[in-house]
């Protein structure tokens, strides 16, 4: 039976805004029932249970308007009450009159409505047709809403604050539904895969803890390379790639793993890039925010994304962690920093794109574009015209622009996002809502563009059958050389580190 259905909305009694409820969500609700106004006893089939405390929920509040709607409040991230937009709850305990509704009365089916009344951002994309994330008991694959059952609208009843309504019919009594912002990527999702990549003992995988969250998580570290190149003294080019720096931007992820996913493969282009590339990968910068279900921000309600410049040890300690890190590989001699690629999702806008750096030189410029020109040829879901190159002032604190000003000319630094919604292939103006194959195809994409940027094609047609390489033990973890001077201490410019190699010259692999 298909979950969805059209509908018509039938508002319930009007809200004055005198009347509305200002409490502050001080957390999720757990197994919250709603009862009528006047009700009292036991709650009985058909008074809705829902329940957001579990890892990334987000539910803050519910009120019921009328016997088939209701108001649903977002949490906002925890110590930060600007950020609200993400939600992942569930709901239970549906009575046979919401399953059916007045078909014998009225011969159509009243749907239950729900209405997300207080976003913090007034931009959307369910204003392009994107619409919520929904699985069930029964049903457990994520699919979306179709956007004829989805409005974004500015409502008088909630202080002209824009409002998602959207109407769902519910048509089996035991199952239990999930809604969610879009497809959820937990952390304990992220530490299985993890294992699972651990236990194929694969000798040019590393897995490594730099460091732990307030909250004691993990921040797991991944190098994905040829052992040769990790050997004392060889040259090492580096690709440095970060994400879910935003918790709630989940398609970073599965565009991470996709990344993860190609690169540790038997394609003879993956066997090629780790032949001559090191990448190092930090696919989780925020693993509280992503348990606690928080949008944008960490534990402490700081966004990580502005904190680059001076992160502490005590209340950024992922970001502390990767900073130092890229300062020693920076200080090294022997590692050439060639890329720095921090995964994002965009709330407004469609496909894939690129924020890079300005800078005044214009060659310098002109070669920061190479990357997501062929990307864009690459991959059909990736927008170069949409790709924009910039210095606000408030994005100063960013991974991008930071690392844009601490590293030399032959460092690359750029913010990858991906829409959370679709994509519009060339020639055509329908969106194409994105998957979680999809998302992972770019990924796919991304690592592939490296093999075009280096000119490394002729490579691959020397690789005949693929051979797995096995290792029967985990090496220790690769350890950099220590760090020399301080962050604070960091010179302008690596004077005669590059003259001895031959950096960033696409002509030229390696």
């Amino acid at each position: 039976m298909n979950l969805y259905f059209p509908f018509f909305i039938v508002r319930g009694p009007s809200v004055s805004n005198d009347t509305v409820n200002d409490d502050p969500i001080g957390g999720n609700v757990s197994k919250y029932i709603v009862l009528p106004n006047g009700y009292s006893g036991q709650p009985k089939k058909g008074h809705l249970t829902f329940d957001a405390c579990f890892e990334s929920g987000n539910l803050g509040r519910v009120e019921q308007v009328s016997e088939f709607e209701y108001d649903l409040f977002i949490r906002p991230d925890t110590c930060n009450p600007r950020f609200r937009v993400w939600f992942n709850f569930t709901v239970e305990n549906v009575k046979e009159s919401q399953v059916r509704g007045m078909v014998a009365i009225y011969r159509v089916t009243l749907r239950v409505i729900f209405n997300i009344v207080n976003f913090s951002k007034t931009k959307s994309l369910y204003r392009d047709g994107m619409a919520p994330m929904v699985k069930s008991t029964s049903r457990p694959k994520w699919q979306r809403l179709p956007p004829k059952n989805v409005y974004y609208y500015r409502c008088p009843d909630h202080r002209k604050n824009y409002v998602m309504s959207f109407a769902f019919c519910f048509d089996r009594e035991d199952d239990m539904y999930q809604f969610a912002y879009c497809y959820p990527y937990t952390y304990t999702r992220f530490q299985h895969y993890l294992d699972n990549l651990q236990k194929r003992n694969m000798d040019y995988f590393f897995r490594e803890q730099l460091g732990q969250s307030v909250q004691q998580r993990q921040l797991d570290l991944l190098t994905i390379t040829s052992p040769e190149n990790l050997r004392e003294g060889a040259d090492k080019k580096v690709i440095f790639i970060t994400g879910r720096v935003h918790p709630g931007e989940t398609p970073s992820s599965f565009v991470c793993q996709g990344i993860i996913d190609f690169l540790v493969s038997q394609h003879p282009v993956a066997r090629v890039l780790r032949e001559h590339l090191v990448f190092k990968i930090a696919p989780m910068l925020n693993p509280d925010g992503v348990y606690l279900g928080n949008y944008r921000c960490s534990l402490m309600g700081f966004d990580l994304n502005r904190h680059w410049l001076d992160p502490s040890p005590w209340a950024h300690p992922t970001l502390h962690g990767v900073k130092q890190l890229i300062i020693k590989m920076y200080n090294d001699p022997k590692i050439s920093l060639e890329f720095y690629i921090d995964i994002h999702a965009h709330s407004t806008m469609m496909n894939g794109f690129m924020y890079g750096n300005i800078f005044e030189d214009e060659e310098r410029f002109q070669r920061q574009s190479i990357f997501p020109k062929l990307l864009c040829q690459n991959a059909e879901d990736f927008s170069y015209t949409s790709t924009s190159f910039n210095r606000d002032a408030v994005k100063a604190g960013t991974g991008r622009r930071f690392l844009g000003g601490l590293l030399d000319h032959t460092s690359y630094c750029y913010t990858l996002e991906v829409s959370f919604y679709s994509y519009i292939i060339g020639g055509t103006t329908s969106a194409v809502p994105y998957t979680e194959e999809a998302y992972m195809k770019l990924g796919r994409n991304v690592a592939r563009t490296f093999l075009d940027y280096y000119r490394l094609n002729p490579l691959v047609e020397k690789i005949t059958v693929p051979m797995p390489r096995l290792r029967k033990e985990n090496p220790p973890p690769y350890k950099h050389p220590s760090l020399r001077g301080s962050t604070s201490n960091v010179p302008g410019s690596r004077g005669d580190k590059k003259s001895s190699m031959n950096h960033k010259d696409p002509s030229t692999p390696f």
